[in-house]
């Protein structure tokens, strides 16, 4: 499984790139973040250690449904659905709909961060 590269950068900083980015005045480089958090205690809580345990699980264990991997980690199926909607809208985690459930998909189990 590959390492996800995150970078920390003020919500300013972003914005700006953001902004050149759509205007085409800045193209990033593929080794540039995808990810991008505000400060590292926004990304604390989104990679607490907890956090990463359930990405290993989830990747070795490659459960079929959000059930099966609250089974697994004994954890409520609406704690672990709202953590992975958390995770998913960073792109941490896909979320794939597989007939009526949704099934977690790690899409990283390292990260490397990068500060601005």
């Amino acid at each position: 499984m590959k390492s996800i590269k995150i970078g920390i950068m003020p919500q300013e900083k972003i914005r700006e790139r953001m902004l050149a980015i759509a205007r085409g005045e800045y193209h990033p480089s593929p080794e540039e973040p995808k990810i991008w958090f505000t400060s590292m205690k926004s990304l604390a809580e989104v990679l607490s250690d907890e956090n990463r345990v359930l990405l290993k699980v989830i990747a070795e264990t490659e459960p079929q449904s959000i059930t099966q991997l609250a089974q697994v980690t004994g954890r409520k199926p609406s704690n672990l659905s709202r953590t992975l909607k958390t995770m998913a809208n960073y792109g941490i985690v896909d979320l794939a709909r597989v007939q009526r459930r949704v099934r977690p998909i790690a899409r990283a189990t390292t990260f490397q961060i990068v500060t601005a």
